[in-house]
């Protein structure tokens, strides 16, 4: 199966993008929504969060206390990197769970924010980045979010910069309200059928 891993910082569009893709009948994986489930339904992950935050991560009925692991990882990089450690593993794996279930597919995305920085680029044939203005993406995601400026900014300042993503994606989407993003995408669609039917 041939894996387009696409990414782009906060508020660079990258789940519009995506959308546009399933309209031409490419599964997506959104690595964001399956962390949320791996960390209730693996149970290896579990273990491991138990282990490493205590038996207060979880609650009695067997979801995740968020508020526990917060309070240990909001700025600790340790903590933090030591969560990543246990969950991108696990998000691996359901990635690779789900890939066999797409065999009809022409080819799979996987959506993921740290893409790049998780290292989930290496499970992929190519990589695509979505990129926009920062002040145009500040501005969406405090429409979009109810955020301020800062906080956005933070958020950005926790990835790779959209430089560094820039010099390591195979291709790349402007998404800056002036280029029409369609056209872009249809062009990679062709792009990645004719590299998926050479696989």
């Amino acid at each position: 199966m041939f894996k387009v891993g696409i990414t782009g910082n906060i508020g660079s569009g990258k789940t519009t993008v995506c959308k546009i893709f399933e309209v031409l009948g490419v599964p997506v994986f959104y690595a964001d929504d399956a962390a949320k489930d791996v960390m209730i339904t693996d149970a290896e992950l579990i273990a491991g969060i138990n282990q490493a935050f205590g038996n207060e991560a979880y609650f009695e009925d067997g979801t995740l206390n968020r508020k526990h692991i917060a309070g240990i990882v909001f700025n600790n990089k340790e903590e933090l990197a030591k969560l990543n450690a246990l969950v991108h593993p696990a998000v691996f794996r359901a990635f690779d769970k789900w890939v066999l279930g797409k065999k009809n597919a022409p080819y799979v995305l996987k959506e993921a924010a740290i893409l790049f920085e998780s290292g989930s680029y290496k499970m992929c044939d190519r990589t695509v980045i979505v990129t926009a203005p920062l002040e145009l993406r500040i501005k969406r995601v405090t429409t979009r979010d109810g955020i301020t400026a800062d906080e956005v900014k933070n958020r950005n300042e926790r990835q790779f910069t959209e430089e560094q993503k820039l010099a390591m994606a195979n291709d790349v989407i402007i998404n800056n309200d002036t280029q029409l993003v369609i056209p872009q995408v249809l062009k990679l669609h062709e792009l990645y059928l004719s590299l998926a039917t050479k696989k």
